[in-house]
């Protein structure tokens, strides 16, 4: 009935699809050496009052599956409203020294949800989702790594080869992504991308050990 269209940007700076991205500098990163990371509840800069409880649940795993221990989310979020830091704005406005000596955690993973967003245009319907990932040492604040992943998502109804047949199709598929937009796979994938890719990634954690500090070509 229905393909999809996916189009992803994961990078420090979003440019022109002919323009190589530099690799990122990983000289702070390899210093900290962290071994865990800490998930923080996202920054929600959209109208989507659902989107960060929603994301939250897609974040863990991806910077898992590089090798680093990863406390589980939503138990970070109880452990932080029991120490005062019941709102998000809160957590971020903290040292995140002072988030690290609650966790014994070695980095703190930041996120800003920037898009998460179903536009319908002309028989078409486009959902973005698109977040900011910034890693802080939790010994002291240093900025370890950052990145920007972005996933576009749109429908596309099969050609039947009877034109006012496919006009309908598209309609429909278009109406049915606008009714129930198609965020959480985007949110893994951007997740995905934002931590695996070669050169922009993170570099292999201690729980990958055959990667582990021998992976500097490509991080």
């Amino acid at each position: 009935m229905k393909k999809a269209i996916l189009i992803l940007i994961s990078a420090l700076a979003l440019g022109g699809c002919a323009t190589p991205v530099a690799k990122y500098d990983y000289t702070t990163f390899r210093n900290n050496h962290p071994h865990s990371i800490l998930v923080l509840p996202a920054r929600n800069e959209t109208i989507n009052v659902d989107a960060p409880d929603y994301f939250l649940s897609t974040l863990s795993r991806p910077f898992g599956e590089r090798g680093y221990y990863v406390f589980p989310a939503h138990m970070v979020k109880r452990t932080l409203e029991d120490n005062g830091l019941s709102d998000t704005d809160m957590v971020y406005q903290a040292e995140t020294q002072r988030i690290g000596r609650l966790f014994d955690c070695d980095a703190a993973l930041y996120v800003t949800i920037e898009r998460w967003d179903s536009q319908y245009v002309v028989l078409a319907t486009q959902t973005t989702v698109q977040f900011l990932y910034e890693l802080k040492s939790c010994d002291n604040g240093e900025v370890l790594w950052t990145n920007r992943a972005q996933m576009v998502y749109s429908p596309q109804a099969s050609s039947s080869g009877n034109i006012l047949a496919d006009v309908i199709a598209q309609a429909i598929v278009a109406a049915v992504e606008k009714a129930a937009p198609n965020y959480m796979p985007l949110a893994r994938q951007a997740n995905l991308a934002a931590a695996a890719t070669p050169g922009q990634g993170v570099p292999a954690g201690p729980y990958l050990p055959e990667q582990y500090r021998s992976d500097t070509e490509q991080y």
